[in-house]
């Protein structure tokens, strides 16, 4: 069994970790990185800021490391919030709020939800990288009750509902993140064999 160390302080995170990487196939065990070692996401792409983490988590834990980065890129903002998504307000709901403000009576609502995933070895090197993007819509006013961040105001057409409306397995199977896993772990297979 490999420990694999998520990049995160986040219980949470590394509990959604889990659930794409149940697979028994997998000889992988996950691990919180300690709250004591920081990164700072000077990236300016979501990959940029994915391999930064894993590889510089990896270095300093001498072990194999995980790590992601995702947020909404709306079109009309040349792509904002971007990165910048988690600090584009201090909760939620101003997130939401100034990104509404931000939009305003723009006609042109398209928006994606990105989110890209590296994996490095002990020595910081990355082994493998993904991007999985959600094409959606930002709605006017927020609609449903699950999720977070900026889910009630995502809608993705294809499903009719908006991320915080989905039902859990529905917004595993078709989010950015589910997308990226769906992607990444044939190629974690491939690594894990090797």
């Amino acid at each position: 069994m490999v420990t694999l160390i998520v990049a995160t302080s986040n219980p949470g995170k590394l509990k959604e970790m889990q659930a794409y990487l149940t697979d028994s196939s997998l000889n992988w065990e996950l691990a919180l990185k300690p709250d004591s070692l920081e990164i700072e996401e000077t990236g300016t792409t979501f990959l940029d800021n994915a391999r930064l983490k894993a590889s510089q988590v990896a270095q300093a834990m001498n072990q194999w490391a995980i790590a992601d980065d995702s947020g909404l890129a709306v079109d009309a903002l040349g792509g904002a919030p971007g990165v910048y998504s988690a600090r584009y307000g201090k909760t939620d709901r101003e997130r939401i709020e100034r990104l509404l403000f931000e939009l305003g009576n723009e006609p042109n609502r398209q928006a994606q939800f990105v989110c890209a995933i590296a994996i490095a070895r002990p020595d910081g090197k990355i082994m493998l990288e993904t991007e999985g993007i959600c094409p959606g819509e930002v709605l006017d006013t927020p609609r449903g009750r699950g999720g977070f961040g900026y889910d009630p105001v995502f809608y993705v057409p294809d499903q009719q509902m908006t991320f915080a409306e989905m039902p859990p397995e529905t917004k595993h199977a078709v989010s950015h993140r589910g997308r990226a896993f769906q992607i990444l772990l044939p190629q974690l297979k491939s690594l894990a064999a090797d």
